[in-house]
């Protein structure tokens, strides 16, 4: 029985208790909370649905919980429930119950672990987003290995996701990378505010190898340059792993006449007002900390002009919901897009934005603050060169983007536990090991699941049974890193299954339906291993 077939019981059982005793069935919450208990010993799930609606329905948390345990220990399936602190159900499936778990996997394979609950809906997903002024820091980095896997998960519960990288190809910052271009064509030093490393100077001479021309002409340095900038960033997020559907240009919407549109379209609505000869967007009353200039008082417009209508373009191509992966210095933007939305008529909704935080590399206690192309920077291909994609990818999806991210190079370079990706792959190398030996052997796997009474097998189908839901959770809290936490949790209760259980006859040793339903149980965790590596676009390895 899966934690959504024990959670259907539960609201079905309550709702006859609620019934039979006269009390308000309308008090039943739409969603009812299953979860497995830290401690084992107090049953295989646990659900607080009687705390909950106890005070709705007119009766103390406990005694409701105790009708609710008496019921549920009479169903097929359940092998006993109790009560627990103030009104907790602490519900044992039955040995068979909990071996449907198993057979759930093995008859979804590759689909378990997905849902509906997102289907029909279109997300435009943009994340990483560059400046092509040089190669792709740890930041990026960071959201490149996230994003995807985010996008991954969202598309696993059903969403149409379509990834976008925005190109930042018109403004200041290109005029100073072109300017530093043309410093090092002509062997000169960076200007004051320019771009400086190994890559300047790489990119400047294959420019001039295409065009000698382009020494002394600003548009060509500026064409080939970006071009080429724009080319190495490509090639480093798809070695990463990680590729994209669109790749929009920021100066198409200038060039095409979308942002002049968008003003427009403001000015309409009366969302701007003139001052200090700027335009500004009224954002204070969709619930920004202050108004912004649209159009500044040269006439230009604004960065927040090309926002708008990047915004509007993406609503226009049929996206219901604009999620925006950025950096730690763009939490302004938050309440920034979601006022943008909203004056031009939008749902603020449809905008989300995720703010990711720094990542730091350590190497023998000391962090690593160099890189060899970029001269100030860590890039992403070093971070590559150092660990491999696997490790990277994992690493740095692991961990909430909330938080500092330190990523200790000596750590992901060992071929031990304490590696946390070691530890997940090694794991699903183990059980690739047992199905090939199987294989020789002639041993098929068996459905007598109700074999399956010890403990560690007990455990380990448990923590497969909440794999669903945590790729539910990831979805809807746009949390990739609840799934790479949970394959942790996977590796450790195959791990001790493996050290305490013979999944394999030794010798002479004859062939039992307990050896065939432990061999079952192998391949229904090496498939979730499977599953879960693959959300978080990670190999899983069959030999270690």
């Amino acid at each position: 029985m899966t934690p959504a077939l024990l959670a259907e019981l539960i609201r079905t059982v309550t709702t006859d208790v609620l019934v039979r005793r006269g009390l308000a069935i309308e008090a039943l919450p739409h969603e009812l909370a299953v979860e497995r208990p830290k401690n084992p010993e107090h049953g295989d799930y646990s659900t607080n649905v009687a705390m909950r609606i106890a005070k709705q329905v007119g009766v103390s948390p406990r005694e409701l919980a105790q009708w609710i345990a008496d019921e549920l220990g009479t169903q097929d399936g359940i092998q006993g429930a109790e009560i627990a602190g103030p009104g907790f159900v602490n519900v044992r499936l039955a040995t068979q119950a909990l071996g449907g778990i198993v057979a759930d996997v093995l008859h979804q394979q590759e689909n378990y672990g997905t849902g509906t609950e997102l289907e029909g809906k279109a997300v435009n997903l943009e994340f990483v987003s560059a400046n092509p002024t040089g190669p792709l820091h740890l930041g990026a980095t960071r959201w490149a290995a996230v994003g995807d896997a985010l996008g991954r998960v969202l598309q696993a519960r059903g969403a149409n996701v379509t990834r976008e990288y925005y190109f930042n190809d018109a403004g200041a910052q290109i005029d100073r990378f072109v300017a530093s271009l043309k410093a090092a064509a002509h062997h000169e030093p960076a200007p004051e505010d320019g771009y400086v490393g190994a890559y300047i100077d790489e990119i400047a001479q294959q420019v001039l190898a295409q065009d000698p021309t382009a020494r002394d002409n600003d548009e060509v340095l500026h064409h080939r340059g970006v071009g080429l900038m724009f080319d190495e960033i490509k090639r480093s997020l798809h070695e990463f792993g990680t590729d994209f559907d669109v790749w929009f240009h920021e100066r198409t919407l200038h060039d095409n006449g979308a942002v002049a549109k968008a003003v427009e379209r403001l000015r309409q609505t009366n969302a701007l007002y003139e001052h200090d000869g700027a335009w500004w967007l009224r954002s204070t009353d969709y619930g920004d900390d202050k108004d912004r200039p649209v159009i500044k008082s040269d006439g230009q417009p604004a960065y927040i002009a090309g926002d708008i209508a990047y915004y509007l373009d993406k609503r226009e191509r049929g996206f219901d919901l604009c999620i925006y992966l950025l950096g730690a210095d763009h939490h302004g933007y938050i309440a920034r897009l979601r006022a943008a939305a909203a004056a031009t008529g939008n749902d603020p909704t449809t905008v989300e934005v995720l703010i990711g935080q720094m990542v730091n590399l350590v190497k023998n206690g000391l962090p690593v603050r160099m890189s060899k192309r970029a001269g100030n920077i860590v890039t992403m291909d070093d971070l590559v060169e150092a660990v491999g994609v696997d490790a990277a990818r994992y690493a740095l999806i692991r961990s909430s983007v909330d938080a500092t991210l330190n990523i200790d190079l000596d750590l992901l370079g060992k071929r031990a536990n304490d590696n946390p990706v070691f530890y997940v792959q090694y794991a699903h190398a183990r059980l690739a090991a047992i199905a090939r030996a199987a294989d020789d052997l002639g041993i098929a796997p068996g459905d007598r699941y109700d074999l399956l009474e010890h403990p560690r097998e007990s455990e380990l189908i448990r923590t497969i049974g909440a794999f669903p839901e945590t790729v539910a959770a990831a979805a809807e809290l746009r949390e990739p890193h609840r799934v790479a936490r949970f394959l942790e949790q996977l590796a450790g209760a195959y791990h001790r299954f493996y050290d305490t259980c013979r999944v394999l006859p030794m010798g002479d040793e004859e062939t039992t339906d307990l050896h065939r339903a432990r061999l079952a149980l192998c391949h229904a965790a090496r498939q979730v291993l499977a599953n879960g590596l693959g959300l978080l676009g990670v190999t899983a390895p069959e030999r270690m």
